[in-house]
């Protein structure tokens, strides 16, 4: 039988890729499994583990926090394996195929086993699955595009963005109750059954896809060529600013949802369970993406032109202010007060508006700025930030632990170090934003030299406010 012919380069069209409606189904499938055992990680380590023997044994709670930044951590510093598989020997299709039944098989172990041996296989599974496609799906997406229709890049991004954010509620808002009414392994047992319909659905795609074919000794010689290793150190040093808010952001999940578990959680007129409340913010994201697209980012570019770097580096700033109510609220709880869940609720506002600042213009920013051969690699590097953030989270969750089971950042103290950090982070991005010069590359074309990235940023900045006419645009 004759293997299957792809395209292997976009078709130079004005209209919407073919493959995309694939790639985005399988994306929110995919992020509800994904958020769906993540966001019930602390407290099932905190409430429901066992051990050999079938009896509870919990971890402490800020045991549970490290680890819980560790398995983060792995998942986003794993990519770097997974690009180079992708990009170097199997290309981006066959790579995220195949790594997703490892993801499977990681819901499996979780489902089947809730000690701390099905807990290590599980999470490990899942770290090599779902790290090892992460650089690849994003990568993907802007692969399916020719110069052509590239303004429509920032459309579906945002449209991929938001199937993350869709996935993503869904799963926070129904695991929790599984976890609390029938158990472990039904709770992990469902996230394992979207992530298989995750990679059916991606599987579906397979002929309409543009397979772009990995780059082979090409990838290599890119990579360590002098644009190569040029473009990865520029990007790096962005990267190093944006990992302190993935520091701050990947606390909701395992921190904030500690809190969560001490306050009054009538909210709306229900009681929410403490894992739920993460739900506000893939909310707030779908609610917040056309907020920002066709109201505040206009606004502001009638004051000044917003270029990427200058939203990453307004994003900074704002996730400083994020940790400043739970702090707060840590303050009035530990004075024996009771406290609302309302005050989470406005941290994640803030937090939120960080995130669309931030997360979605640094994943665009780092497509349009990887040389050709090299799209899933450093997509990988800018998921390393978040590993960087989780590692020195979860470390200073280890350091912070006395003998004898004090903290050295006790009460509200750690969460406004917290603040602190990211503060000072957004102060020196200043400086090195400044110092960065774009230079995009897009399927399909030579690269754009930096006066026409420079002009590009404009005119996406001109874009979201407004303009008529579609444009070429680099995040």
């Amino acid at each position: 039988m004759s293997e299957e012919r792809h395209l292997t380069t976009p078709v130079e069209s004005e209209s919407m890729p073919r493959g995309i409606p694939y790639i985005i189904g399988n994306e929110a499938a995919e992020r509800f499994s994904f958020y769906g055992m993540k966001g019930i990680l602390v407290i099932f380590m905190t409430k429901y583990l066992l051990d050999s023997e079938g009896a509870i044994s919990p971890m402490e709670q800020a045991d549970a926090i490290g680890w819980y930044h560790i398995f983060t951590t792995a998942v986003y510093g794993l990519p770097i394996l997974g690009a180079l598989v992708s990009d170097w020997l199997f290309g981006k299709y066959k790579t995220i195929l195949s790594l997703s039944i490892v993801y499977c098989m990681g819901h499996l172990a979780l489902a089947l086993d809730e000690t701390r041996m099905g807990l290590v296989l599980g999470l490990t599974l899942i770290a090599v699955g779902s790290g090892g496609i992460k650089p690849c799906v994003s990568a993907h997406v802007g692969d399916q595009f020719g110069h052509k229709n590239q303004g429509l890049l920032q459309r579906v991004f945002g449209w991929f963005y938001f199937s993350i954010n869709f996935g993503s509620t869904l799963s926070t808002l129904l695991t929790p109750w599984l976890l609390q009414h029938y158990g472990p392994s039904v709770a992990f047992g469902v996230p394992g059954a979207l992530m298989l319909l995750a990679t059916w659905t991606f599987w579906l795609g397979r002929k309409v896809f543009v397979h772009i074919p990995a780059g082979g000794s090409k990838f290599v010689k890119e990579t360590f060529s002098r644009e190569g290793i040029s473009a990865l150190l520029k990007l790096s040093i962005i990267y190093v600013f944006v990992a302190p808010f993935w520091s701050l952001f990947d606390q909701t999940g395992s921190s904030w949802v500690l809190q969560a578990d001490r306050m009054d959680r009538h909210l709306f007129g229900f009681e929410w369970l403490p894992s739920q409340i993460q739900a506000i913010n893939p909310v707030l994201v779908m609610a917040f993406i056309p907020l920002f697209s066709y109201g505040i980012y206009p606004a502001i570019n009638r004051v000044f032109t917003l270029t990427p770097l200058r939203k990453i580096g307004i994003g900074l700033f704002v996730a400083a202010a994020a940790f400043a109510p739970v702090a707060i609220a840590e303050s009035r709880l530990l004075a024996g007060h009771q406290v609302s869940i309302a005050w989470q609720l406005g941290a994640y506002t803030i937090i939120t508006a960080a995130e669309i600042m931030v997360s979605i213009t640094c994943l665009e920013f780092s497509y349009t700025q990887a040389p050709t051969k090299m799209k899933s690699f450093v997509m990988a590097f800018f998921l390393s930030s978040v590993a960087l953030g989780n590692s020195f989270t979860s470390a200073v969750n280890f350091f912070i632990q006395n003998p004898d089971g004090s903290s050295k950042l006790a009460g509200a103290s750690y969460f406004w170090f917290f603040s602190g950090v990211m503060l000072v982070t957004a102060l020196l991005f200043v400086p090195a934003a400044m110092m960065y010069k774009p230079k995009s590359y897009i399927q399909g074309k030579e690269a754009l030299d930096e006066t026409e990235a420079e002009a590009q940023e404009e005119g996406i900045a001109v874009k979201v406010g407004a303009e008529p006419e579609p444009q070429p645009q680099n995040a």
